[in-house]
């Protein structure tokens, strides 16, 4: 006897033909169908070894901050304030650094007022804010191709669509946003907002020139889009320049995510959302409902660093830091990669974006890269539609310049044996990922 209702949708989380052992998978939303963690995380355990040179993360470097008198300051602040730094505090955050973190933007033309910044935990909590409030199921968000691994779990999580835009060399490009744009309204879609990472871009290390920054904003202005500017190494460019913010061009239509992560201490989670005035209310009330209020003694360990210590100095030489990093693993790309590889050159933050030759999947290779004591980000986390095969991040924060020798020359090694099978039997078909990946603080 045949059943005549029609084939019910997989479960989230379920495989068909397999038995699936989680007894909650009933109760999940819909929305967790898409949650699949990054790929190196699931490699973490063996690529964190200290035989394997990862280049994969973007942990900062902070071994050049100056621990003693951090430490001191630390106890000083619970022993002068420890009833309020213990204690529950405001959900926008402390006001005095709410104050400070205005002074930090201002180093990129933005004139602020302390009343529309909303301080985080990490920048990520702000960019869950942000989607939760204006995204709906089905909205469109454009952001560059590739993207922060981050961000398109976040958009992913709201069930939001991702349509990427390429870039270049100067960043995102005009003319491809337009078209975009364009094919959206076309097609009935509603796109809420932009999504972009204007400085240093994570992963493609490229920045969007001056001459574009306007033109994005009055396209933006002109379709009615909101434009997330993510700008956690604005202040990380090795010559020491800092570009004009988006947010300091179109104030009520640009929402502003910064980060003491890049340029003082990741493991604090302190960053902060500088909103549209008319959004700062709902902004707040989304931070409730998320932390109810950010840990104050966090806040107030920042507000103290950034009263007390040279801190613009120590941006400085963290950027000395980060470019004598960089022009290692830039010189050792160039002595050891097989031909058919390209690479960007950034001017600042942390990574380095790289195409391989055709018929190289760099997420099948990445496997065999860490059985060579070698990890890198494999490209296809970055897109949200499985595009990426071919590309791989590779992080120079964190590793010693002789690291970040011995890894590229690893990895070139693994590349050519893999160029080489590919010469002998054929190309391997490219897979596509199922969907935005989840980053863990190792691929951040």
């Amino acid at each position: 006897m045949t059943s005549s209702q029609p084939p019910q949708p997989a479960r989230p989380g379920s495989e068909p033909g397999r038995q699936n052992l989680d007894p909650h998978i009933d109760r999940y939303a819909a929305r967790t169908a898409g949650m699949t963690a990054s790929e190196i995380r699931a490699l973490f355990a063996v690529a964190s070894r200290p035989e394997v040179v990862s280049l994969a993360g973007g942990m900062p470097n902070l071994a050049a901050l100056p621990l003693d008198s951090l430490s001191n300051q630390m106890a000083e602040v619970v022993a002068q304030d420890g009833l309020v730094a213990l204690q529950y505090g405001s959900a926008q955050g402390v006001p005095v650094l709410r104050e400070q973190i205005c002074d930090v933007m201002a180093l990129e033309g933005i004139s602020a007022h302390p009343d529309d910044v909303v301080v985080t935990v990490g920048s990520q909590m702000g960019l869950d804010m942000v989607t939760r409030l204006f995204c709906d199921p089905g909205d469109v968000v454009i952001a560059e191709g590739p993207s922060y691994v981050g961000a398109l779990g976040s958009f992913a999580a709201y069930q939001a669509n991702v349509v990427h835009v390429a870039m270049d060399d100067d960043g995102l490009v005009p003319d491809n946003l337009r078209e975009a744009l364009s094919q959206a309204e076309k097609q009935g879609r509603r796109v809420k907002c932009l999504y972009t990472i204007p400085n240093f871009h994570n992963p493609a290390g490229v920045t969007l020139s001056v001459e574009r920054r306007a033109e994005i904003v009055e396209i933006c202005a002109e379709h009615d889009v909101l434009i997330i500017e993510d700008n956690p190494y604005g202040l990380l460019g090795f010559d020491g320049q800092t570009y004009p913010s988006l947010r300091s061009m179109a104030p009520e239509n640009v929402v502003y995510l910064g980060s003491f992560s890049k340029t003082f201490a990741s493991g604090l989670r302190v960053g902060w959302v500088l909103a549209p005035h008319a959004v700062r209310e709902k902004m707040v009330l989304a931070a409730e409902s998320a932390t109810l209020c950010p840990p104050t003694l966090n806040q107030l360990v920042v507000s103290k660093y950034l009263s007390t210590h040279d801190w613009k100095g120590q941006i400085k030489t963290f950027r000395e830091n980060y470019r004598e990093r960089r022009d290692a693993m830039l010189a050792a790309l160039e002595q050891h990669m097989p031909a058919g590889c390209t690479w960007t050159r950034p001017e600042g933050g942390f990574y380095v974006w790289v195409t391989v030759p055709e018929g190289v999947d760099t997420k099948a290779m990445l496997p065999r890269a860490v059985t060579a004591r070698v990890a890198y980000a494999s490209g296809t986390g970055f897109y949200a539609d499985g595009f990426g095969s071919r590309q791989m991040r590779l992080s120079y924060c964190y590793p010693t310049p002789e690291r970040i020798r011995e890894g590229v020359r690893r990895l070139a090694g693994v590349l050519e044996s893999e160029m080489e099978l590919m010469r002998t039997f054929g190309s391997v078909s490219t897979r596509a990922v199922s969907g935005p990946q989840f980053p863990g603080p190792d691929t951040a």
